[in-house]
């Protein structure tokens, strides 16, 4: 293991479920143990709830007074890991996943001394949850946003849970984690730090 493997990494996950603290969250579930995956990796971290914060609609870092973006802003600039939460909404992320997308649209605008946008080098991941199927797609629409705002993406770069089309069944209420979500959870959190120490180490070219 080179010197590099144990460089210091720093991840924030944002939660994009309707419902504010302190409601119970498959999506916050799901992202708290991605969280706890990319620890066992040296990453450390926070969580938030995007519906406990007043974030305003739209495209500008910061949308003035009372919006509560600007601090998030600084959470993701300070991180080199942003975890996308989302549930699945008739078959799209939900409407505050969105809005996070449309907020951080604003860092096409922004660049350091060489060009490069603010969160070049930053690596994005994606957890997914839903009562029907439509993983696939909703993982598809955020990895084509993060990666035209400027993130980079791991293989495998989403974890997902979806239960049986037309029945009740949530995430957080199962028994267990099924093995099959653990372990793609397990695969994103290993394959996001590993890009994320190299492109760390190795930063992207100016512009």
């Amino acid at each position: 293991m080179s010197p590099s493997d144990h460089t210091q990494l720093r991840a924030v996950a944002l939660v994009c479920t309707l419902s504010p603290s302190p409601e119970r969250s498959s999506s916050q579930l799901l992202a708290e143990q991605t969280m706890t995956a990319l620890a066992e990796h040296g990453v450390t971290g926070r969580t938030i709830r995007i519906a406990d914060h007043d974030v305003k609609p739209g495209v500008k870092t910061d949308m003035g007074d009372g919006d509560e973006w600007p601090q998030i802003r600084a959470e993701v600039l300070g991180s080199d890991i942003l975890v996308l939460s989302t549930p699945i909404w008739l078959g799209h992320p939900s409407s505050i996943a969105q809005r996070v997308l449309e907020r951080l649209d604003a860092e096409l605008g922004e660049s350091d001394d060489e060009g490069r946008m603010l969160t070049y080098g930053k690596v994005a991941a994606v957890c997914v949850v839903g009562n029907e199927d439509g993983a696939h797609k909703v993982s598809s629409d955020l990895f084509q946003g993060l990666n035209d705002i400027g993130f980079s993406l791991a293989p495998n770069a989403v974890t997902y849970w979806v239960g049986a089309a037309m029945q009740g069944s949530d995430y957080q209420d199962l028994d267990e984690t099924p093995e099959e979500t653990a372990a793609t959870t397990r695969t994103l959190a290993a394959n996001t730090a590993h890009l994320a120490r190299r492109l760390k180490d190795a930063p992207y070219p100016a512009s």
